[in-house]
């Protein structure tokens, strides 16, 4: 229903300018928007995959907030990009949105459609926001370890991902519990919702301890979230790991998706972690995510993967499409403006 609004107030049909030619199409079947620069010859171009946020249930690459992305981003770039309209929950769920996305991804790797869009095999990047970064690391892990690709993406970009369910008590979580746009509730219920779960585990995800604490996570998944260790004291500050809250249920093996390296990306072994490409990851100091993408960035690392780490301190989630008129913000455009001078730099 919430996602029937947004798209009727903020779907916007492709038009095309001097500078981008903008159509709908599909790859691996799945519906995706292309932006490509008009002129140039036979030059071949940068490509980027972009997935789009909004909890794996909400949002579109055809809104005019990921249209003017996007657009941007071929004008500037000189690159072909393609906006990827991943299925929703709730009438799709985990991992179909991964499935979309990894369709979506070796189609776009392919010779032939690299080919049909003029696009350089050896500078394809991957991106996306929140749950969209979410699966941008989910597949650019997959077809990292996939030998049998003959192309794969040379850089990541994840913007405010999203990367476990398993700690929702990490400080970030604690700091901007109730803090605009996305809230501790609300990204609990997010998670629920993608993995297919029974909407009444929210109290019961929302009590789960932290994971030091959580009597059913090995040791060795909780040395992939250990953010006493992975975050900088500065971003730890005066926080605490949560115990497990009395009359709580076990969660994490009613929903198994919590300890799925595919939903959750940051669970990873480094093995994996070491064979993704360079990445770009940026986080906001108001964000209940900003830990999970901190703790990612060092995990990476850590793993031999070079990273540029970008935190703003006025920073919050879902600050970057603010952008555009009418929706301005001083962060959002910085933030833009250094993603986009990332991407020109390192694609």
């Amino acid at each position: 229903m919430l996602n029937s609004v947004v798209s009727r107030l903020e779907v916007i049909e492709p038009w095309s300018s001097p500078t981008v030619r903008v159509t709908d199409s599909a790859l691996g079947g799945v519906p995706a928007r292309v932006f490509q620069p008009v002129g140039g010859g036979a030059k071949l171009r940068r490509g980027v995959l972009y997935f789009h946020g909004g909890g794996w249930a909400l949002g579109s690459g055809r809104m005019r907030s990921y249209d003017l992305l996007c657009r941007r981003m071929a004008e500037e770039l000189d690159t072909v990009v393609v906006s990827v309209d991943y299925r929703l929950a709730p009438d799709a769920v985990f991992p179909d949105q991964y499935h979309d996305a990894l369709a979506a991804s070796r189609a776009f790797l392919s010779p032939e459609v690299l080919q049909r869009y003029g696009v350089n095999p050896a500078r394809v990047g991957v991106s996306g926001d929140s749950s969209g970064g979410n699966l941008a690391a989910a597949v650019a892990q997959r077809i990292s370890a996939d030998d049998s690709m003959s192309v794969k993406f040379s850089i990541q970009a994840l913007i405010y991902p999203v990367l476990q369910a398993l700690d929702l008590n990490t400080p970030s979580y604690q700091q901007n519990h109730n803090v605009p746009i996305l809230h501790r509730h609300l990204m609990a219920r997010f998670w629920l919702i993608y993995l297919g779960a029974d909407p009444s585990l929210l109290p019961h995800l929302l009590s789960s301890p932290s994971s030091l604490l959580h009597p059913s996570i090995p040791p060795s998944i909780r040395s992939h979230l250990n953010w006493t260790s992975l975050l900088a004291a500065k971003h730890q500050k005066h926080y605490r790991p949560v115990g497990m809250e009395t009359g709580s249920r076990e969660v994490t093996w009613i929903v198994p998706g919590l300890v799925d390296v595919r939903a959750a990306p940051l669970l990873a072994e480094q093995g994996i972690l070491g064979r993704t490409p360079r990445a770009y990851v940026m986080t906001c100091e108001f964000d209940v995510l900003r830990d999970d993408g901190l703790m990612y960035a060092r995990r990476l690392q850590d793993a031999g993967v070079t990273v540029t780490s970008v935190h703003y301190d006025d920073g919050f989630h879902g600050c970057m499409v603010f952008s555009f008129w009418p929706f301005l913000s001083s962060v959002g455009q910085r933030s833009l403006d250094n993603y986009i001078q990332w991407l020109d730099h390192n694609l």
